[in-house]
């Protein structure tokens, strides 16, 4: 999953990046409201962490002309603001959930679980395709019932994968999901990821899971 984070405040954005890419997410960065308009335009966000306070263009305006664009993410607003008006005149413009500062990190974990798990119509439950095992809320995953050992990134791809379960991912999909706004896709770093995960996936046992469309991307299927 890749996520926006709007917030002037550059330690406060800097630190709910490092969190969230802790957690597994995709993290990009925006210090303002006209640099915010742009990214969303030209990425692809599962969801938006928007500070209503920002120079240039203020976070309101800013839901309102994403909102405007149809874009439909979910948008979580934070701002220090929390009077019952500020609450309404952030959900009427298209916030989806609204967090005051200051805030506990694991809270905003648990508001950003449950946005995305709307986005799905998932709910946070196992993972499974075949024997493989995904648990998005202990970032476990075993198969055959033995543990395997992912890194941040190996795990991220799988999740995606296993999402999409079934159906081609191109690697720009992929890209857009997994990797933040400083991703090259000139490189092959995304094929070096998923022959990595298959060692790991697919290595002790006689069912492949994860599978090379040549010339177009990967598709994880039984």
């Amino acid at each position: 999953m890749r996520i926006l984070v709007v917030e002037d405040e550059k330690k406060v954005a800097n630190f709910l990046k490092k969190g969230l890419e802790e957690e597994y997410y995709a993290v990009d960065c925006a210090y303002d409201g006209e640099e915010a308009l742009f990214m969303v335009e030209a990425n692809d966000y599962d969801l938006v962490l928007l500070d209503i306070m920002l120079p240039k263009i203020d976070g309101l305006e800013v839901l309102k002309g994403v909102r405007g664009k149809g874009l439909t993410f979910p948008v979580l607003m934070l701002t220090a603001k929390d009077s019952v008006e500020d609450v309404v005149k952030g959900l009427d413009a298209g916030g989806d959930d609204y967090l005051t500062k200051p805030f506990a990190f694991a809270e905003l974990l648990a508001r950003v679980r449950a946005l995305l798990r709307r986005k799905e119509r998932e709910p946070a439950e196992e993972l499974r395709v075949a024997d493989l095992v995904l648990d998005p809320v202990t970032h476990t995953v075993s198969r055959g019932g033995l543990e395997i050992e992912l890194t941040t990134k190996e795990y991220a791809l799988l999740e995606y994968l296993m999402r999409h379960v079934n159906r081609v991912v191109t690697r720009t999909m992929i890209s857009e999901h997994v990797w933040d706004y400083n991703f090259d896709p000139m490189t092959n770093v995304i094929d070096v990821y998923v022959n990595h995960l298959r060692k790991k996936i697919d290595r002790n046992s006689s069912q492949r899971l994860i599978h090379t469309i040549r010339g177009v991307g990967y598709v994880l299927k039984e």
